[in-house]
């Protein structure tokens, strides 16, 4: 029984969060990164023009650099990620999209952003398919995971 932190971060606070988790709990970690980097200008959501406004309401994957290696031994699957509409960005769906998720527990842990918690566990559900659970917490530390996951 394995657990893999597998994250998003476009400006570091999601990856501080990660990297604290996945020491603290002796967990494997995966960085997911778009194939093409975001810059500062990308995610300024109050930009209609924006990338990430044109991937959001586009509906559009995002390439995902790397793969996970040997992901069908985890059973559990911590997936963070700054909160964007109140789900998570696309190149975290695209990543999930990637797997096999038969069987497997996932905790979304999403840091703060422009937008609450909303439906996101609702909403990984189709990119998270056959995941034996999925569950969604709006957090600022890998202490407030930790406890939330009961891990």
């Amino acid at each position: 029984m394995k657990t893999l932190v597998a994250f998003f971060s476009a400006e570091g606070t999601t990856a501080k969060i990660a990297g604290d988790l996945a020491a603290s709990i002796g967990a494997d970690i995966f960085e997911i990164k778009p194939l093409i980097p975001y810059t500062k200008k990308d995610i300024t959501w109050t930009n209609p023009v924006s990338r990430c406004n044109r991937e959001k309401f586009g509906k559009k994957d995002v390439p995902v650099s790397g793969k996970v290696e040997g992901f069908a031994d985890y059973n559990t699957v911590l997936l963070g990620f700054p909160i964007w509409y109140a789900c998570a960005p696309n190149v975290v769906n695209t990543f999930c999209k990637a797997y096999d998720w038969t069987g497997k527990k996932v905790l979304a842990f999403a840091t703060s952003g422009g937008s609450g918690i909303g439906k996101t566990a609702e909403k990984l559900r189709p990119y998270t398919k056959g995941a034996a659970s999925v569950d969604a917490k709006l957090v600022s530390s890998a202490a407030e995971v930790i406890r939330w996951a009961k891990l």
